[in-house]
């Protein structure tokens, strides 16, 4: 049988605006029957900290930080915690709900969209799984992350090398598309990382922080060589055509599909009243 055609955007580094601009188009044009599903791989310019859409900035941010060390700054569409994006891979997957392959519950969807991951991960040769919490506590702790850094936290299907987190994503469903997005860290600057939040005290930002060792991990840590960004695209571009079953074909978006994109960047994504209000 043939397989399924997806699009497959490498839209290189652009603002923070611009990356969620460019993932909202996306579902819009998925949910009008423009286009087939996407995957998208993309970085930042500015290195960027991205909230989940709940988050509130005042609680949680130290914007003093954000500023000071020249990130950018996004509210996401999706859900989750505060993620510095930096030396990474970053990548969303938009797909209808209808889509055969594609379970109904956001949890299982989140695993098979995931698929594409574990095997990049895989064709880097590290030994990657999905953890599943075992434990009412486990799952509890899901509904209450005690922090707002999103490595730091369990969730449904997390992908862990030697019982370290090494991918983090986060759904949204909209218009009748999933939007998955999320990191795949190369490196990572955990002090920087933690500077960007706000604790009760300086002694429970050094706990935190050294819990966060234990959870969590970059690539290029664990990695027998270093894994460059040519290496995990063209690794993580594999794994999704083997973890999904599909061929990805490149594509360049044309310039009324670029303008449409600017123009929700400039609208929503670079507006404080989006980013500051919640």
């Amino acid at each position: 049988m043939a397989k399924e055609v997806w699009r497959f955007i490498d839209s290189g580094n652009h603002s923070a605006a611009f990356n969620m601009a460019l993932d909202e188009a996306l579902l819009d044009w998925n949910s009008e029957g423009k286009i087939p599903p996407v995957i998208r791989f993309y970085g930042w310019e500015p290195a960027t900290l991205s909230i989940g859409y709940f988050q509130k900035v005042e609680k949680e941010i130290n914007m003093d930080s954000v500023k000071q060390h020249g990130l950018g700054f996004v509210r996401r569409p999706t859900g989750g915690r505060g993620v510095l994006h930096e030396h990474e891979l970053t990548y969303s997957v938009i797909v209808s709900e209808e889509h055969p392959d594609m379970p109904k519950t956001v949890t299982e969807a989140y695993r098979v969209i995931s698929e594409g991951i574990l095997k990049g991960f895989h064709n880097l040769g590290m030994d990657a799984y999905f953890a599943v919490p075992k434990t009412e506590a486990d799952r509890e702790s899901l509904k209450n992350p005690r922090s707002a850094v999103c490595f730091d936290a369990p969730s449904w299907y997390e992908l862990v090398v030697e019982g370290r987190k090494v991918a983090g994503s986060a759904q949204t469903r909209q218009k009748g598309v999933i939007l998955q997005h999320g990191s795949i860290l190369l490196d990572l600057d955990e002090d920087k990382l933690f500077s960007l939040f706000k604790y009760p005290n300086e002694r429970v930002k050094e706990r935190m922080q050294k819990a966060f060792k234990n959870k969590a991990v970059a690539i290029n840590e664990i990695a027998k060589e270093n894994v460059t960004i040519e290496m995990a695209k063209k690794a993580f571009k594999e794994g999704f055509e083997q973890g999904l079953d599909i061929k990805l074909e490149p594509y360049e978006l044309t310039e009324e599909e670029l303008a449409y994109v600017h123009k929700i960047a400039k609208d929503r994504y670079e507006s404080d009243e989006w980013n500051f209000k919640r």
